[in-house]
């Protein structure tokens, strides 16, 4: 018998974890060979985690599936059977690829229910032949709030930031603190009696209504690839601490005077972030029966603070995260975007073979020499190469890659970044170099 989960190790958890992921439950693949394939397939992953050396490089397809197909994101966002569609046929174009993505544009409609202000979208803040949507950065947290946020989290989320955040909630700030409802619940639910706060409640069922009918047919697509014989690779997602504050809550110009003006509150409120980061990749991670936790990494690298600032504010919370997962069975994958070049130094002292890092613009020489055998590596295709380069010059840098990165196994082949658009033959090109360079013998 399985011993309980309480009772196992970090390693016994993440072999767990690791059997989950190869072997989904209730999965009725279209047939043996799409069993077997799936197994392979995972297992090559697997292996590269572990900074084991693979039957060939993993190779992760970046996507364009809407521009393959002829579509603008504004007709996706307005149409999910024809966006759902153009994901099917780029994924019949390219099955080499040891991953599937389910996809998915976001409901047009959801976001205006409500009334999204962090949102830009073709038509909406954005022209109409845009091709990504847009994150608005801004205030959404003042500079004086820092302790609202950190001596009551929840409270300061439902009547601060939803407010700000989304139009249609804009009457929640109208709300008694949520631990007044203790001993009170019918005082606290009092503003119910304003049109505007039931309005507020019924943009909510309205948003509902429209993503579970938006995400029907893209659920269906992703059970058929899982049947196919393509695993899902991300399994969840957490933060940097840092970056919840830098990006989402107090923006670039306010996290960068509080740096200066207030640091103590920054780490305070950091303190506050980290189990709760952790405990999101976990919960996640356990919905899905993937073991990868997908991190995007947006103010550390090497332009936007310096080492001393990385080593105060960054890393030492990022860490704690990290090895709260790996506690838990869970791979981080760390998205280092930007450059990291100057940060490697300094990132060295994670446990061996627990961690994936996907390098945007890093100097990969560099990463293979200072992380190679400790972590698994990959990226770094730059989307420029792929969207405007030829096929020649993008199968000579993937086999750079892969003679330099894949040396010993620990290497992923993708790209530095995502991309809207692209030449498909550069993919194929992708697809040659790891037949051609990327076979271990």
């Amino acid at each position: 018998m399985k011993k309980e989960w309480t009772k196992m190790n970090p390693d016994e958890k993440r072999a767990e974890r690791f059997e989950r992921w190869l072997s989904p439950e209730n999965v009725k693949f279209v047939g043996k060979n799409a069993e077997t394939d799936y197994k392979k397939r995972v297992t090559r992953l697997i292996k590269a985690i572990n900074c084991e050396i693979p039957d060939q490089v993993p190779l992760l397809l970046p996507s364009f599936p809407l521009y393959y197909a002829g579509m603008t994101l504004k007709e996706a966002m307005h149409d999910n059977k024809r966006a759902c569609a153009a994901y099917r046929k780029f994924f019949k174009a390219f099955p080499e690829s040891d991953t599937f993505s389910g996809g998915g544009a976001m409901s047009a409609r959801g976001s205006e229910i409500l009334d999204s202000r962090t949102m830009r979208w073709p038509g909406h803040g954005l022209p109409d032949d845009a091709s990504l949507p847009n994150f608005v950065e801004g205030e959404y947290m003042k500079a004086d709030e820092y302790d609202l946020l950190i001596n009551d989290p929840g409270d300061w989320c439902f009547r601060y930031y939803l407010p700000r955040s989304l139009g249609a909630l804009k009457p929640f700030a109208r709300f008694a603190p949520l631990s007044h409802m203790m001993g009170m619940a019918n005082r606290f639910v009092a503003p119910a009696v304003n049109p505007d706060v039931r309005a507020a409640f019924q943009a909510i069922i309205d948003y509902g209504i429209e993503e579970e009918n938006w995400n029907k047919p893209f659920m269906e697509f992703a059970r058929e690839g899982l049947e196919a014989g393509y695993p899902s690779f991300w399994g969840g997602q957490s933060h940097a601490p840092f970056d919840i504050l830098a990006d989402t809550l107090r923006g670039t110009r306010g996290i960068m005077m509080d740096m200066f003006r207030q640091p103590e509150k920054i780490l305070e409120a950091i303190e506050m972030l980290t189990p709760m980061n952790i405990n999101v990749g976990v919960q996640m991670a356990n919905a899905s029966r993937s073991p990868i936790v997908f991190f995007a990494l947006h103010k550390g690298d090497d332009v936007f603070m310096s080492d001393t600032q990385f080593q105060k504010f960054y890393w030492p919370s990022l860490k704690r995260v990290v090895l709260g997962l790996i506690q838990e069975g869970c791979v981080p994958c760390l998205f280092a975007e930007g450059k990291y070049s100057n940060r490697l130094d300094l990132v060295t002292d994670l446990p061996k073979g627990k961690v994936y890092w996907h390098f945007d613009q890093t100097d990969m020489g560099k990463a293979k020499r200072l992380l190679g055998g400790k972590a698994c590596i990959a990226g770094n295709v730059p989307s420029s190469l792929l969207i405007t380069g030829t096929p020649k010059e993008v199968k000579a840098y993937c086999r750079h890659l892969i003679e330099v990165c894949g040396v010993g196994g620990g290497y992923v082949l993708t790209s530095g970044a995502g991309i809207d658009k692209g030449n498909p033959d550069n993919l194929r090109a992708m697809i040659e170099a790891v037949k051609e360079y990327g076979v271990y013998k």
